[in-house]
């Protein structure tokens, strides 16, 4: 049985867009930090993009490397904010977003690792 792909195509596109999202947020704050840390999640956008998109099986036995590095960073983020402030309502909208990217980097890894399981699988006979 072929595997559906879409779901993960449009799970892929959520999280890409939530990632430039929290990018551009921390993009227009300005001051070194904010710098740094829009600077890491395009960076980290952009090889969640490259490893789901390219087809070379190089890059795609570790595939799973930029997901759980976008959601260790995102991760990061949310409990630097909460330790350090400043506590404003941007910065609870952007770690909603930040929340949003870990759930959903996980829900993608898991649908991944459960396809790699089903095509491995032996065919049943009818």
């Amino acid at each position: 049985m072929p595997i559906n792909t879409t779901p993960r195509i449009l799970l892929a596109g959520v999280i890409l867009e939530l990632t430039l999202a929290t990018a551009i947020i921390h993009l227009t704050l300005g001051g070194t930090l904010f710098l740094l840390n829009a600077a890491g999640y395009l960076a980290l956008g952009a090889a969640y993009l490259v490893g789901a998109a390219m087809p070379m099986p190089a890059v795609r036995r570790i595939s799973w490397l930029p997901p759980a590095g976008l959601a260790a960073f995102a991760s990061v983020t949310i409990v630097a904010y909460l330790v350090i402030g400043p506590y404003f309502t941007l910065g609870w909208v952007t770690k909603g977003i930040e929340v949003a990217i870990v759930l959903l980097v996980i829900a993608d890894l898991l649908i991944g690792a459960d396809a790699g399981r089903a095509s491995r699988r032996p065919p049943t006979s009818a």
